[in-house]
């Protein structure tokens, strides 16, 4: 504002008026000012006004960045927040980065709210953060931290997952858990039950996984190597997972879906890509985007106090992985 000011031979406060859009500026001053801010490239520093009103409307968005579900919330997480008019600060937790660090660059940014996509971290420092600043937990279940959780119902998914299996006339269906990541217990669960209801109690059976490529190829590699039968049927505790299991099989031999169909959870970017054609469950992952960016508004906003938990309902998508069993 300053070289504005110089430029045209006016004080500094005429030109914040005019800036500031207050009377006092005749509307051939306001013209001249606005033609110099264009000659010398002035730009509003939004940041540094919202800061000096005591707001930064930034939220924080901690996600994995190898999780393409992850990647397909931010994606749909900014035209809600730019709705709203917040801007975005994204910190991503990688191998050599923890999520704590992820989160305290989030914080260091000044980021008035956080939307944590499916965090790892324990409870408690859930808890202490939401202490700290409000906090939205994305696909995550959890018992009392006093944070917003916007996740979809687990339980019916997977359900609806041994369901479609069953009813295409396969029995020897295998779970490959995503072990305490967010989400697998839930899954686990739901798959139990659901083999329990279709009096295939003695055909449960769970594999070790992770919700990474790595933990489906280390799943289908022990199941290729071990002396039981390969299942007809695998529900993977998400697309990561059901990827690598499907690299490995494969790439042994084992035809898909003829010989073994494969399941995942979470609808990614990639489940549809010609060459996956991976059966899965969707999430609704704009109205899930929507819902955590409108919770944490509405927690800045005071509206309410924190702690809600609100749930979708998720649906099975059927590609090119799943069929009837062949003959063996």
């Amino acid at each position: 504002m300053a070289d504005v000011a110089a430029e045209l031979g006016v004080s500094r406060a005429l030109v914040s008026l005019v800036f500031r859009d207050q009377p006092g500026a005749s509307p051939e001053t306001r013209e001249r000012v606005f033609e110099a801010a264009a000659r010398l490239g002035y730009k509003p520093d939004m940041a540094a006004r919202l800061l000096a009103r005591g707001r930064s409307k930034v939220l924080g968005v901690l996600f994995t960045a190898r999780n393409p579900h992850h990647v397909d919330l931010v994606e749909a997480i900014y035209p809600t927040a730019e709705e709203l008019g917040y801007d975005l600060v994204l910190s991503a937790a990688v191998p050599s980065r923890d999520e704590h660090k992820a989160i305290e660059a989030l914080v260091g940014h000044r980021s008035e709210a956080l939307l944590l996509c499916g965090p790892t971290i324990s409870e408690e420092d859930i808890a202490d953060l939401g202490a700290r600043l409000p906090v939205v937990v994305l696909g995550r279940h959890l018992k009392a931290a006093p944070v917003d959780i916007v996740t979809s119902y687990d339980r019916p998914g997977a359900r609806e997952v041994v369901d479609h299996l069953v009813a295409l006339g396969h029995r020897d269906i295998a779970h490959v858990d995503g072990g305490s990541r967010p989400g697998a217990p839930e899954r686990r669960r739901a798959y139990r039950d659901a083999m329990r209801f279709h009096g295939l109690a003695d055909r449960i059976r769970i594999i070790p996984g992770n919700h990474t490529e790595e933990g489906g190829q280390d799943a289908a590699r022990g199941m290729l190597a071990s002396d039981e039968a390969l299942p007809t049927a695998v529900f993977a505790s998400n697309d990561q997972c059901a990827i690598g299991l499907l690299d490995v099989f494969t790439r042994a031999g084992v035809k898909i879906p003829e010989q073994v169909s494969i399941v995942g959870y979470d609808d990614s970017h990639i489940a549809g890509l010609s060459h996956i054609d991976l059966t899965t469950v969707r999430q609704d992952v704009p109205r899930l985007a929507r819902l955590a960016v409108e919770a944490a508004d509405e927690q800045l906003r005071g509206v309410r106090e924190p702690g809600a938990t609100l749930k979708l309902e998720s649906k099975l998508v059927v590609r090119g992985t799943s069929g009837p069993p062949t003959q063996r």
